[in-house]
């Protein structure tokens, strides 16, 4: 019988194996408390989860489903509501006086493509390196800094038909002017110059980040091929800035549905024959006025829902023209 004397390698290797340490079958006690840390950690996660979920609740869904609740309720705020079903919704849309105000908020949203080019075209000029460029990009942003009532009220002043600063500017060239905000012909007029004033700046600040992030070899490429200022504005620069075009219009609806304090302070009757009046005014008149909570909460639905359903069909139809390049 022969005995086999193992080398110098195999004695290092059983040696070494000897010394590493060998895992442990887990234990009973091991995964238990493995269980316990997945517990502990389960509920600061849900912790985590139930805050915003409760601010939803209690700040969203619940005011939203009692104000659906209220509008089928004739309710004065204070006292007991008094289920009547849809009769708020028959009333309102039977009534002239939200018509009007529907159809005059409607007309204001005019301003919204006058206030987007000439935005971009105050953005395209900003971006040309300009002298005092800086100065001016302050200059057209103290607007939408400034109080939207301190504005409401420089330009109640500025139309007034007597001593007003517009009539005394059209005076300079012979031009008689109109009483702005007591003549239905010109009191809407008015309030859009005046919203895409107060705006402009905003939406200009956003067209000037958007077009100098146009990478500059689009430009570069378009020039070489003969392409002129103007076509590559409209075939580079417009689709490029896109993205801010479609969240400018969105959120200039949702403002522009809920146009107020504008309205409150320069027309407080709703203007001549009800011609200034909006949808959101007349619903503050309703419900703090004449108590009318909830026909008032009736047609704050029913804009919600057209609000609602405008932004829908915005998103489908941003959807339908979205590019890419390669």
């Amino acid at each position: 019988m022969t005995t086999q004397i193992p080398t110098p390698a195999a004695l290092r290797s059983a040696t070494k194996a000897a010394l590493t340490p060998q895992p442990e079958e887990p234990t009973m006690r091991s995964k238990r408390e493995v269980n316990r840390l997945h517990r502990v950690e389960h509920r600061w996660a849900l912790l985590f989860m139930a805050a915003p979920i409760i601010g939803f609740v209690a700040f969203t869904a619940y005011p939203l489903g009692y104000a659906i609740y209220a509008s089928l309720t004739r309710w004065n705020g204070l006292g007991q509501t008094t289920f009547i079903g849809v009769e708020n919704y028959v009333r309102l849309f039977k009534d002239q006086y939200f018509l009007t105000s529907l159809w005059n908020t409607a007309f204001y949203m005019i301003g919204i493509p006058i206030g987007l080019v000439l935005s971009l075209l105050l953005a395209l000029a900003l971006n040309r390196g300009i002298f005092g460029q800086t100065a001016f990009r302050t200059i057209y942003y103290v607007p939408v800094i400034s109080s939207l009532a301190a504005v409401a009220i420089v330009w109640q002043f500025a139309y007034n038909g007597d001593y007003g600063l517009v009539n005394q500017f059209l005076a300079l060239f012979g031009i008689q002017g109109p009483d702005w905000l007591q003549n239905t012909a010109t009191v809407k007029p008015a309030l859009i110059i005046m919203a895409v004033w107060k705006g402009l700046g905003y939406s200009t600040l956003l067209y000037l980040a958007a077009i100098q992030s146009v990478p500059p070899s689009l430009i570069e490429a378009a020039k070489l091929d003969g392409a002129g200022a103007t076509q590559r504005v409209w075939n580079i620069v417009v689709p490029m800035v896109r993205p801010v075009t479609f969240f400018l219009v969105v959120t200039s609806i949702i403002g522009g549905a809920q146009l107020f304090t504008e309205v409150n302070i320069m027309t407080p009757n709703g203007g001549p024959e009800f011609s200034s009046a909006t949808v959101v005014w007349y619903i503050f008149r309703q419900a703090f006025r004449y108590q009318e909570m909830g026909y008032a909460t009736a047609m704050a639905v029913v804009l919600g829902i057209l609000i609602f359903v405008v932004t829908l069909i915005q998103f489908r139809l941003n959807k339908r023209n979205d590019f890419s390049i390669e």
